[in-house]
C-alpha cells in the first residue's frame, strides 16, 4: 500500500496512536528551537499538527504532508494554535522549495516512515541554509543491532504504517554535509532518539 493512501486510511486514528509517551519526547524535541524570531522554518511530514500547540511564535512556518487528510487536520490544528504556518501537500522525497530556503526543518517520525530515508534527508539538506539545523525525533536501529522482532516486524509495518529497521547512521552516510550535534535517548530505551544535525557551509 502506498504511504500516501494507508496514512488516509490511518489519519483519523493518528493522534490515537502516536500521542501520550511521544508527547513528551515531541515537546523536548521542539524545546531546542530557542529564539526563532525571523527565521523559516520547515515541518517536513507534519501529519496533523500535533507539534503545532508546541511551537514558539515569531517564526515563518510552512508544514508538509503527502497526505491530504492529514494536512486537513493539521489545518484544523493550526487555526486553533494561532501560529503563522503555510501547509503544503508535498512528498519528503521530492520538496517543492528552492535550495536553502530554510533556516530550521523539523523532522519528526518521518525518517522511519518514508520508504527511501536516505533521499528524504538528502531533500532537507537541500532545501536548509548553510549552518542551519535539523531537528530529528524517530526511531532507529543502533549499527550493528540486531533486533530480530524489530526487523521481522518490518516486513509487516513498512507497508503500513512505519519502518523498524531503520539505522539512523546508515541515513546519515549519505549526507556529508550534515553532521552531528546531539544524538540522546528519548524513550523505549533509546530506540527513540532526539537528533540534532547542522548543516557545513
Amino acid at each position: 500500500m502506498a504511504l500516501k493512501h494507508s496514512y488516509s486510511v490511518l489519519a483519523p486514528l493518528y493522534d490515537i496512536a502516536v500521542r501520550g509517551p511521544l508527547d513528551r519526547a515531541r515537546r523536548s524535541s521542539l524545546a531546542r528551537l530557542n529564539d526563532v524570531n525571523g527565521k523559516n522554518i520547515l515541518i517536513n511530514g507534519i501529519g496533523t499538527g500535533l507539534d503545532l500547540e508546541y511551537l514558539p511564535a515569531g517564526a515563518r512556518y510552512t508544514g508538509s504532508d503527502i497526505t491530504p487528510l492529514m494536512l486537513k487536520r493539521a489545518d484544523k490544528r493550526a487555526k486553533q494554535s494561532g501560529i503563522d504556518i503555510k501547509l503544503e501537500c508535498a512528498d519528503s522525497l521530492e520538496l517543492p522549495f528552492k535550495n536553502e530556503s530554510f533556516d530550521i526543518i523539523i523532522m519528526h517520525l518521518i525518517l522511519a516512515v518514508v520508504p527511501n530515508p536516505e533521499r528524504a534527508l538528502q531533500e532537507a539538506g537541500r532545501v536548509l541554509k548553510s549552518n542551519g539545523c535539523i531537528y530529528i525525533l524517530d526511531k532507529f536501529l543502533r549499527p550493528g543491532q540486531i533486533a530480530p522482532v524489530r526487523r521481522g516486524l518490518n516486513t509487516v509495518l513498512r507497508h503500513i504504517a512505519t519502518r523498524t529497521d531503520v539505522v539512523f547512521e546508515e541515513v546519515l552516510s549519505h549526507n556529508t554535509n550534515l553532521h552531528v550535534v546531539s544524538d540522546e535517548p528519548a524513550l523505549a530505551g533509546g530506540w527513540f532518539r532526539l537528533i540534532e544535525l547542522v548543516k557545513s557551509s
